[in-house]
């Protein structure tokens, strides 16, 4: 039962062949078994799962369920859940219960799907390997001696075990592709202001954005067709219609152009990897779709560009994180002073207070003209790129990650080197553009992500450029053997 579809798993729960307590019960079991070996869950939330299915369960039987009624699914542990422990993967909300859903958890709420629980992250969704999370690492389950990536690596390690059919990410910089290209998932960022980032703690407001991570482009579709629209409490969020994403997934993408940014393929590529992608692309080629080698020049700047962005909206976000009004406070404080000082330096780990102090420093007195002001202009121009390319494209392909997952401490104490695990993915998120990650191919058994990115609400083509492959290769099918 784990193995199947959100389409196969609707069928059954439409059919009566099984029941979504049963169902439910189910994926429960096997995140119980193995959970602790992976560490992908935070929070496990038994009994309310189980109210939730039985509240499904009699929507099937009065005749009134939904295409996604009665289905399990995992929520990346930065969505606010009423009455739900929503941490962050930190100490400093370890105790925080969230007063209200985020309007992603009200609307995959009122679909009837059911919650299983919260998954673990990199604090604050700072991290690209699921390390410096509080409650301690993910592991992958193609090789639990490695990282799922990050930062919505819980959510990607419980969807490759089947702990769970499906599940919520976040991604700032490649938070949702990059853990999906690690584990042998399919991830979608959407345009920025596509799906509400209301009740979704923030990390860098004008970056982040909420998306699907599932196993094919066919379930991710499904999920967006409810993640989406317009939310009046979320001032960046777009009032537009809303298509059905399933409707477009079987269009030929003959006759599809496909840009190859030469800035892709170039020194930081594992060769491997490379060859892996390649091979995708002539699987497009072979279906029709034209190839177009392109350029995005401004590459070179996404990396110096996110990094002072990121850290300079972070540190402003997590203001509010002062022991007074959210968060850990520290025990008996001299004065105000020491309560600021001591509660968020017991509360946050390393790799956030990094954060906050780069980006404190670049909005800061004689520094804000020089790196943040200059930042946002280098943004500007890495999206008058895609801009360009769009002219002669229709899409434009290329790796999702630099190498397949990497081993637990190969990278967390070299910043840098971290950081340029998102050398493929940081550019969208700074020009607000949709793009996915699917699976490619293996190299040494651990699993590839091919990347498609898209021009503004091109989300449609994406996803059917995603189901079209997935209909010529079985690589999003494979399970790890441990898992199975």
């Amino acid at each position: 039962m784990h193995n199947k579809s959100l389409s196969e798993l609707s069928t059954a729960l439409h059919s009566g062949d099984i029941s979504s307590v049963e169902l439910t019960q189910h994926y429960l079991d096997r995140i119980n078994k193995h959970n602790a070996e992976l560490n992908a869950f935070i929070t496990v939330t038994d009994a309310r799962a189980l109210e939730q299915a039985k509240a499904a369960d009699k929507l099937f039987a009065s005749k009134k369920a939904g295409a996604l009624t009665g289905i399990p699914l995992a929520h990346k542990d930065i969505f606010c859940t009423q009455g739900i422990r929503t941490s962050c993967a930190s100490k400093m909300l370890d105790k925080f219960i969230a007063p209200y859903n985020a309007t992603v958890v009200e609307k995959i709420d009122a679909s009837g799907m059911v919650t299983l629980g919260k998954t673990n992250m990199d604090e604050f969704a700072m991290g690209s390997s699921n390390e410096t999370s509080f409650y301690g690492p993910v592991k992958n389950p193609w090789d639990t001696d490695r990282v799922p990536g990050g930062s919505s690596g819980g959510s990607a390690s419980a969807i490759a075990a089947r702990l769970a059919p499906i599940a919520t990410g976040t991604d700032t910089g490649g938070s949702i592709r990059q853990p999906s290209s690690l584990c042998n998932l399919t991830g979608l960022k959407p345009t920025y202001g596509r799906v509400s980032r209301y009740g979704m703690i923030a990390f860098a407001s004008s970056l982040d954005q909420a998306g699907p991570m599932a196993t094919s482009a066919e379930d991710a579709a499904w999920l967006m067709n409810v993640m989406s629209g317009f939310d009046k409490r979320d001032s960046t969020s777009v009032d537009r219609d809303v298509p059905d994403y399933t409707a477009s997934l079987n269009d030929s993408v003959e006759g599809m152009t496909i840009g190859l940014p030469k800035e892709y393929f170039g020194e930081g590529l594992d060769s491997k990897v490379a060859a892996t992608v390649e091979a995708a692309i002539k699987t497009y080629e072979s279906m029709g779709a034209k190839i177009k080698e392109i350029s995005l020049p401004n590459t070179s700047l996404a990396i110096p560009t996110y990094y002072v962005v990121a850290p300079a909206e972070c540190s402003s976000n997590l203001s509010r994180m002062d022991g007074v009004r959210f968060g850990h406070r520290a025990e008996d404080p001299k004065d105000l002073m020491d309560l600021y000082t001591r509660s968020r330096g017991e509360g946050f780990g390393d790799e956030v207070k990094r954060r906050i102090m780069i980006g404190a420093y670049a909005l800061s007195a004689g520094y804000y003209d020089a790196y943040y002001l200059k930042a946002q202009q280098c943004r500007r121009l890495i999206s008058n790129d895609f801009q360009e390319a769009f002219k002669e494209v229709d899409v434009i392909m290329g790796p999702t990650a630099p190498t397949p997952a990497f081993r637990f401490g190969e990278k967390v104490n070299d910043p840098v080197a971290m950081y340029l695990e998102d050398i493929y993915t940081i550019n969208t998120n700074l020009a607000g553009i949709p793009s996915i990650s699917i699976p490619a191919g293996f190299v040494d058994g651990l699993p590839v992500g091919l990347q498609i990115i898209g021009n503004y609400f091109d989300e449609g083509r994406l996803l059917n450029a995603g189901h079209q492959y997935q209909q010529q290769t079985d690589w999003h099918q494979r399970v790890p053997e441990a898992f199975k």
